[in-house]
């Protein structure tokens, strides 16, 4: 019932940028925090950034905060991070997913999309 549906990755170029997107449906959006978590080759998920329900109170990985903005349109269901000076270390598929981690047993993760930073 729950869906999420990630877009906006793709491959960019260290020191660029990129928009992610995640369309929810089969909820009520705006009563839930939300989060995005990535997870690189190899590696276990990494937590990356959440947001309260209404949109106010935002948290950061350090190893984001000052580059990564996230963000959500409750009137569209949709969840955004804004991506500026994106690293080769970024790279990764980036999962939006319910909650204010996104890595309890009850929380919904998307499809994911990846993001790819390489010259």
């Amino acid at each position: 019932e729950v869906q999420l549906v990630e877009s906006g990755g793709g491959l960019v170029q260290p020191g660029g940028s990129l928009r992610l997107s995640c369309a929810a449906s089969g909820f009520t959006f705006d009563d839930y925090a939300m989060t995005w978590v990535r997870q690189a080759p190899g590696k276990g998920p990494e937590w990356v950034s959440a947001i309260s329900s209404g949109g106010g109170i935002t948290y950061y990985a350090d190893s984001v905060k000052g580059r990564f903005t996230i963000s959500r349109d409750n009137a569209k269901n949709t969840l955004y991070l804004q991506m500026n000076s994106l690293k080769p270390e970024d790279t990764a598929v980036y999962y939006c997913a319910t909650g204010r981690t996104g890595l309890g047993q009850s929380d919904t993760w998307g499809q994911g999309t990846q993001v790819t930073v390489s010259s």
